[in-house]
């Protein structure tokens, strides 16, 4: 179960220097907060899927679940509740205010995630 695949580590590396360019550069109404949302399941994914051998679609929902666990987490304030809302780390990384929009684009990561990789998968086949 335990694996090192190049390919998906690469792909996580360069997610995540996207993902902190983003962050660091780019403060707009959409690629800020729509397209990082849509990427970090892909990031999430990839860097699972480069240490773990676990089947496409059972790591994507996965990926989903945890996603909209973070989103729930958003929308009960978990911050606030647990008195970290002056960490900009906590802020960051678990965020703070719920959007249905976001797991719109979590969704629609994981639908990417699943065409990629059906495509791949196919392609391997032939």
């Amino acid at each position: 179960m335990l694996t090192f695949t190049k390919n998906y580590f690469a792909l996580a590396i360069f997610i995540f220097v996207i993902e902190v360019l983003i962050a660091l550069f780019v403060k707009d109404n959409f690629v800020r907060p729509y397209v990082g949302d849509v990427l970090v399941v892909i990031l999430m994914y990839s860097f699972v899927k480069s240490f773990l051998r676990v089947p496409v679609l059972l790591l994507a929902m996965s990926v989903l679940v945890f996603s909209f666990l973070i989103e729930a987490l958003q929308y009960i304030k978990i911050v606030e509740r647990l008195g970290l809302e002056k960490s900009h780390f906590a802020r960051t990384v678990i965020g703070t205010s719920f959007a249905w929009a976001d797991i719109l684009a979590y969704m629609l990561g994981i639908a990417i995630i699943l065409g990629v990789e059906t495509y791949l998968l196919r392609k391997s086949i032939k």
